[in-house]
């Protein structure tokens, strides 16, 4: 196998192409919008890890841009609720917060979950408690 070039770039590995693949088979309607609301709040929990680490700052503004998205989505009241607070604990300094946030999401998720999607769940979730 060929060496990569000195000037070659690293790969961009994308965490959660499970879900995102999920969100894609979905019909449009409900179940793709939980499942894209799902994505959007495990990205913003990621921010939050010690893999990612986010300043402050930036976490707050994806937030306030992930409850304006939320708004206009056609959620259960349940998962909207979960989904704010996502996107709510996500700005702040509480990892636990966030991973008990994400787990109610993908709790209210978890019938339109495949195994991958929910090791990808998973993984999130450990790494949230790990810090």
């Amino acid at each position: 196998m060929l060496s990569q070039p000195p000037y070659a770039l690293a790969p961009v590995v994308f965490r959660f192409r499970a879900l995102a693949a999920l969100a894609g088979r979905l019909p449009l309607g409900g179940e793709r919008e939980l499942a894209m609301t799902l994505l959007i709040g495990a990205r913003l929990a990621d921010g939050c890890t010690a893999r990612e680490g986010l300043p402050a700052e930036l976490r707050t503004a994806r937030a306030t841009g992930a409850r304006h998205w939320i708004g206009a989505l056609s959620l259960t009241a349940s998962a909207r609720s979960a989904a704010l607070q996502v996107a709510e604990t996500s700005a702040g300094e509480s990892k636990e917060g966030v991973a008990l946030a994400v787990d109610r999401l993908a709790t209210i998720a978890a019938p339109l979950l495949d195994p991958p999607s929910r090791a990808e769940i998973k993984q999130l979730l450990a790494a949230l408690r790990a810090a």
